[in-house]
């Protein structure tokens, strides 16, 4: 069996790392002969809650949890950190505006990309979790100048798996059948979730999303604002936010991350732009990526119709807006 790695959770005793953990532990994410120990991070006024999951963690009795560390010190989390799942962070509060949630968030990414930087593995896979995920990754490598910035991905993997979700129920099959749907740009609201490439095996036979759905108007309309708006429908019903579906989709991107993707599909993740599609340079912008050896490559040469490229537009300028405040932040 392999030597243990260690693998961060920030926010580990929040809602979101509750359910992430158990997928850890039992081998889900970085497979079932890859013994883990698990650094959790959360603020001093949490560890409290943290020995109780400690406990939880080891009553799961799993063989390839070797080490737990419950602290409040970025120092020890990061050390020789393999893998880390960066969820803490400050939630928009009623009445915050996107500048002060963006300052909050500076602090605490400030302060985990130094410590990444003095202390992780410089191959280290960082995940942020924790929002303005995007803009949160940005930061973080900003303070983390000696490990490579491809190295720090925000999720969108949540949206695809929902915009997977919604496209399976509409054309009445198995979730697994449905292919290579985009996530495109911020994880906000103007994120552009984008069937255009998608595939579905339908009738034991492959076909393109948009030719068996054969309605346009609902693949830009209605479909584009379920998933822009489906992390609001779950906190009005729910009254708390998404937590089981963002820790799904955090193992997955990791794992997918770690494990490679198959031939012939892709995932979205948010990465730093390198120009790709006319995107802007540097600003973290969901793309789809295909993932050989855990290194990821952006998918080229998809067309992009008026429509679509009049949504990248927009979630592109407001990932640079936010850009631009965090930068305000950093050097005021």
């Amino acid at each position: 069996m392999a030597e243990p790695i260690n693998v961060v959770v920030t926010g580990a005793a929040g809602q979101i790392a509750y359910s992430l953990l158990y997928q850890l532990a039992a081998g889900s994410v970085f497979g079932p002969n890859q013994p883990i120990n698990l650094r959790l991070l959360d603020i001093a006024p949490m560890v409290d809650v943290l020995k109780g999951v400690v406990m939880e963690l080891e009553d799961l009795a799993l063989p390839l949890v070797r080490e737990i560390l419950p602290t409040a010190d970025p120092a020890a989390a990061f050390k020789d950190a393999a893998a880390a799942f960066l969820v803490g962070a400050m939630p928009r509060k009623q009445g915050m505006e996107r500048k002060d949630l963006l300052a909050a968030n500076v602090k605490i990414f400030k302060d985990q990309g130094e410590a990444l930087d003095k202390y992780a593995c410089k191959d280290v896979k960082v995940l942020v979790v924790g929002n303005p995920a995007n803009t949160n990754a940005l930061i973080c490598s900003h303070y983390a100048p000696s490990i490579p910035k491809e190295n720090f991905t925000a999720m969108t993997r949540l949206d695809q798996n929902r915009a997977q979700a919604s496209l399976a129920a509409r054309l009445g099959v198995q979730v697994d059948k449905v292919q290579n749907v985009i996530i495109w740009g911020n994880h906000s609201s103007t994120q552009y979730p984008d069937a255009a490439h998608a595939s579905v095996e339908l009738n034991d036979k492959v076909s393109s999303v948009p030719a068996a759905i054969n309605d346009d108007a609902w693949l830009n309309g209605v479909f584009v604002e379920k998933i822009q708006k489906r992390g609001a429908e779950v906190i009005a019903a729910r009254k708390m936010s998404s937590a089981m579906s963002a820790a799904k989709a955090a193992g997955d991107h990791m794992r997918d991350w770690w494990m490679g993707t198959k031939p012939g599909s892709w995932i979205s993740m948010g990465v730093v732009s390198d120009g790709s599609y006319g995107i802007p340079k540097d600003i973290v912008f969901s793309f789809p990526v295909t993932i050989k050896n855990k290194k990821y490559e952006i998918v080229q040469g998809l067309s992009i119709n008026d429509f679509a490229r009049s949504k990248l537009t927009i979630t592109a300028k407001e990932l640079e807006e936010e850009r631009a405040e965090a930068h305000q932040v950093l050097m005021p």
